[in-house]
């Protein structure tokens, strides 16, 4: 992951600022796919290419149209990894925070705070994989040696959606 997130910080330079979110979102998606290998390449860049593909041509994301890209992204990872809930997955910290954000923005909260309390929400369920035991992914391998650690994969979409929270609001 960290490769791939240098790779594409030295590459952000070189896209077109005129394009749109859609597009920006796209060429995140197709640079992760490329540059970070093994499953976690093809899930991130999922997320990113779902957010792009709900967002299309829209030359600004309001707070509605994110939290749909959001939700497309979370929906992108459920099939892409064929993972539900208490898998112990990434899915487990992305789930809880995209329902969050878009419980927030139901409720007419502003966007700092929807995304504040989607980061935190993706935090307590990056917490409670913790508790499970592995049913998807490498670390289904030590079925029940898995438990008593936290997801990787939840982990860093918990920093993901705190990077959000801070810089998006």
């Amino acid at each position: 992951m960290e490769r791939g997130m240098s790779a594409l910080l030295k590459s952000v330079p070189d896209w077109d600022a005129a394009a749109t979110p859609g597009e920006f979102l796209k060429d995140v998606g197709l640079h992760i796919v490329s540059s970070v290998g093994g499953s976690s390449g093809a899930l991130y860049g999922t997320i990113f290419l779902r957010m792009a593909r709900a967002v299309g041509d829209a030359p600004t994301i309001s707070p509605g149209l994110l939290s749909d890209a959001f939700e497309a992204a979370t929906q992108g990872v459920s099939e892409r990894g064929k993972v539900k809930q208490g898998d112990k997955t990434m899915f487990d910290a992305l789930a809880p925070s995209v329902q969050t954000l878009k419980a927030k923005l139901t409720e007419e909260k502003s966007l700092s705070e929807a995304l504040r309390s989607a980061a935190t929400a993706a935090e307590a369920g990056r917490d409670a994989t913790a508790d499970m035991v592995a049913r998807k992914g490498k670390s289904s391998y030590a079925r029940e040696n898995s438990r008593g650690f936290i997801d990787p994969g939840a982990v860093s979409v918990a920093m993901l959606i705190r990077s959000a929270a801070r810089t998006l609001a």
